[in-house]
């Protein structure tokens, strides 16, 4: 087993963090998931890591008295935990200035479209009124800004006629669980470098 810890953070279902359980624990991210961590005592997700084995923690955001106090203490657990990587499977909070500073480089999410089209919340809904032909969704790093960060992967599919925001969704995150593993797999190899917004992938 690798040395190769991994944090995720959750908030919902967590869908994106079961495609990762499965690539970890079935040996194709040469590494493990160390701790899942929620901002919602609810999250679904919570009970897909438990089913896995792997170690919880709640840091229930309605809690604290404010956003600071929040992310100070989720800095002190990911400082105790020290992970490689720092994964968001559908958290829905914006990672806060220190924590960024102090895991430069080594957090990575995943959106439901091509960045930098439609950054934010409900971005299946604004690919359908904006009316576009193609969807898809991007692994990026994170930075401070909202879904800005550099792009490691992408991966396109149609928009059809038909389309609801939900069925958009679905055929969306088929595709977020194949790349988002992917991503995570050159992250703990090192094969990706990045040069100011460009991130290259090492061959071989």
């Amino acid at each position: 087993m690798s040395d190769k810890k991994i944090v995720v953070l959750v908030s919902g279902r967590g869908t994106n963090l079961q495609a990762l359980i499965e690539a970890t624990q079935g040996g194709y991210i040469p590494g493990e998931i160390s701790l899942v961590i929620s901002d919602n005592p609810q999250a679904l997700a919570l009970e897909q890591a438990r089913k896995a084995s792997i170690s919880t923690l709640v840091l229930d955001y309605n809690i604290f008295p404010h956003k600071r106090a929040y992310e100070d203490a989720l800095l002190q657990v990911l400082e105790k935990e020290n992970p490689h990587l720092i994964c968001l499977a559908g958290y829905m909070r914006i990672v806060g200035k220190k924590i960024i500073a102090r895991f430069q480089g080594r957090i990575m999410n995943i959106h439901p479209s091509l960045l930098p089209a439609f950054p934010g919340l409900e971005a299946q809904k604004q690919a359908l009124d904006y009316g576009v032909k193609v969807s898809g969704c991007t692994v990026h790093l994170v930075d401070e800004g909202m879904d800005t960060g550099p792009i490691i992967l992408q991966a396109s599919c149609p928009v059809e006629d038909e389309d609801t925001v939900e069925s958009l969704s679905e055929r969306i995150l088929r595709y977020e669980h194949q790349i988002y593993p992917q991503a995570v797999k050159l992250f703990l190899e090192d094969k990706l470098s990045v040069v100011g917004r460009r991130v290259f992938i090492k061959k071989g």
